[in-house]
């Protein structure tokens, strides 16, 4: 085929094990392109630490293009799509080469583009780079999305094909005209942010070498040991590779390949220890794994529970809270030193993150989508799928996630992660002097052990926001509560008397606080030209426009209230100043922030829809597997109800929930099946 190809790259800033590129090289000269337009994003506009990180990696890659012969086109845009259909229209390229992405935003994105520019006649491929095996490929023994990861894992691991080997770098490339489309300047950071940015550096070296020199040096150090060390917070025991995952720095596909050559090694040496080791980091491999297959079968994980009941619960919006979690002044150390780290560098252990998110949700009951979105924020390797996965598993709102009422004593967990104390002494200064029978329970203290080491609870450290007995009462009140409305539901849906609750129409989502809260634009999407007639099969996604305009017509006809009758209201007379006092401890309740001492309920937004068809893949095959662009089924979300049994593990997700077994009515899934789709 005549006529150059673009190649498109999005979080796959690599040529190394770059199927796009590899595609776009065999084809004859390349155009590299990468579009920048965080609008698309939403809410979800990047932080600050991952802007420097893509800054870091974008320079990088450009560099490594230029060496093989062509260089890295950037462009600022509000749409892609657009911004593709002006660089084919300008260089007269053919072809258009890229590799999948799972959120939901890319799904429509990826799938828009498709259709725009067939219908242009340019030949559009598109290829799996992020993942050991594409979404589709794995199933149950009907041939449905396993709906616990355990599963997931297991049929992975047991699949009759290994992933693909990963792909050498290109040797040379033939670059095309970039004459016709010169690069535009991109803005990542503002001269307040350029300071903290700069001290970024002295830690982190992004880019897709850097990425490949982490692995080595994880590979052949930490790894032999990581089943023993990767719970201590306060060392260096983990891969750190995450933002280099993300970002599509190393292939999962190298990572894999290249454990796996260990773990042979070391069982063949019956290095025990060794194998183990290998295991647990395969299954936070897994685990990533696992996030974007829930993405693609359930596109609104990340704003919505997968567990029906769980929209019942009475969610704590209450900006006091989240304020004082944020800036690390809960009382409870280990929790604030979690968040002080996570400012202060962009990371946290992954064992901090279960801490400070579980303190979160269970302690302080606030909405999991606003520690979430201050995760998306804040940190280097921020994840959409990664991120709604882990917390809606902390939270208890998938099927393996952790138990409704169970509760982690952030005291306990600091013994078990840190127990000399030193992650807390390093990142809570005012702490440095206190004995470490104390440095995790600092209010048990005797006064004289706290004047010699400089504390006064209450002035230099705060006391704890909340003491975990008064938490532990007020969980059980809210899934009381959870449970009564939940019960009162179903039954009246059953006697059809309310036909407006269940799964065909959710109420809106909790706002996010202002000083968070991005602006989203939709115009965009709901603008969008309506796309030409399907001539191929491809990954089929939701309608926003249909979505919008369903939920329309149900306002209007009474069936549920509007979005702004329901959306939760943020108390305006909160005094975020306030220092919790002594008496909160001793009285053994919730220093309530809000107004009368109300709990608003947790909502959703509305768009999924009872009365739409299933919707089927038209090529979901697993034997056509098409590396460089071939066949991509079309996007279906799950058409199977989620299991009962939750498998027990403990290694986090997994874990059998008892809780859950004990309401066995009341484990029910989200419909998200129905969704409406495009094409």
């Amino acid at each position: 085929m005549s006529g150059c190809s673009i190649v498109w790259f999005r979080r796959d800033l690599r040529v190394e094990d770059n199927p796009a590129l590899a595609a776009g090289v065999r084809s004859g000269s390349v155009l590299a392109v990468f579009i920048w337009a965080p609008e698309e994003e939403g809410a979800y506009y990047p932080g600050r630490v991952s802007r420097w990180w893509l800054k870091q990696s974008l320079a990088y890659l450009d560099s490594s293009l230029r060496s093989l012969g062509t260089c890295l086109i950037t462009k600022r845009s509000t749409d892609s799509v657009s911004s593709l259909l002006e660089l084919v229209k300008s260089t007269g390229a053919t072809q258009l080469f890229f590799n999948h992405l799972y959120d939901p935003m890319s799904l429509v994105r990826d799938h828009r583009a498709k259709e725009v520019l067939t219908a242009q006649g340019v030949n559009v491929r598109s290829f799996n780079a992020d993942l050991l095996y594409e979404p589709w490929e794995v199933n149950d023994d009907q041939g449905h999305p396993f709906t616990t990861f355990a599963g997931f894992w297991e049929k992975c691991l047991s699949m009759p094909y290994d992933p693909e080997a990963p792909l050498l770098p290109p040797m040379r490339i033939i670059s095309g005209d970039v004459s016709k489309c010169p690069s535009e300047a991109l803005v990542f950071e503002d001269e307040s942010e350029k300071g903290s940015n700069a001290l970024l550096a002295r830690a982190w070296s992004p880019g897709w070498s850097n990425a490949d020199k982490a692995l080595t040096t994880f590979i052949n150090g930490p790894l032999i040991e990581y089943s023993k060390n990767r719970r201590k917070a306060d060392s260096a025991t983990t891969s750190f590779l995450s933002p280099h995952l993300h970002f599509g720095e190393v292939s999962v596909r190298k990572v894999f390949h290249l454990v796996r050559i260990k773990q042979v090694l070391w069982a063949n040496e019956g290095n025990k220890a060794g194998e183990e080791s290998v295991n647990l980091f395969l299954k936070s491999i897994g685990l990533r794994e696992y996030s974007r297959y829930m993405s693609f079968n359930h596109p609104y994980s990340h704003e919505r529970p997968l567990l029906g009941h769980l929209k019942y619960f009475p969610w704590v919006v209450d900006e006091g809270y989240f304020k004082v979690w944020r800036q690390g002044r809960t009382g409870y150390p280990l929790v604030d030193a979690g968040m002080r780290e996570l400012w202060a560098t962009g990371w946290l252990h992954d064992r901090i993150r279960v801490v400070v998110s579980s303190f979160f949700v269970k302690v302080l009951q606030l909405p999991w989508r606003w520690g979430m979105k201050y995760f998306w924020d804040t940190l280097l390797d921020a994840d959409l799928e990664s991120d709604a996965l882990g917390w809606q598993y902390i939270s208890g709102t998938i099927p393996d996630g952790r138990e409704l009422d169970r509760i982690d004593n952030p005291q306990f967990e600091g013994y078990k992660f840190d127990p000399n104390g030193e992650y807390v002494r390093r990142w809570l200064p005012e702490l440095a002097r206190l004995p470490t029978e104390w440095i995790h329970h600092p209010w048990n203290a005797p006064e004289s052990v706290l004047q010699a080491a400089g504390i006064e609870l209450g002035s230099n450290y705060p006391l704890p926001i909340v003491s975990i007995d008064a938490a532990k009462v007020r969980l059980q009140d809210a899934l009381s509560i959870m449970w009564q409305h939940e019960a009162t539901s179903r039954a009246a849906i059953e006697n059809g008397t309310e036909e407006g609750l269940g799964d065909s129409a959710e109420s809106a989502l909790i706002a996010f606080p202002e000083d968070i809260q991005m602006e989203e634009n939709h115009e965009t999407m709901q603008n969008n030209p309506p796309g030409p007639v399907r001539r191929y099969e491809d990954q089929m996604v939701p309608s926003i426009t249909s979505l919008v305009r369903a939920y329309e017509d149900e306002t209007s006809s009474g069936i549920q209230n509007s979005v702004g009758d329901t959306r939760a209201e943020v108390p305006a007379n909160v005094n975020l100043n306030e220092e919790p006092r002594r008496d909160t401890l001793n009285e053994g309740v919730f220093r309530e922030l809000r107004p009368n001492n109300t709990r608003p309920m947790y909502n959703f937004s509305p768009g999924l829809h009872n009365d739409a068809e299933d919707s089927t893949a038209e090529s979901s095959s697993a034997s056509r597997r098409e590396r460089d662009g071939g066949v991509v089924p079309v996007w279906s979300p799950s058409a199977s109800s989620f299991s009962d049994q939750i498998v027990g593990d403990e290694n986090g997700i997994g874990n059998s929930s008892a809780f859950l077994q004990r309401h066995p009515q009341s484990h029910q899934i989200i419909n998200l099946r129905r969704l409406s789709q495009t094409g």
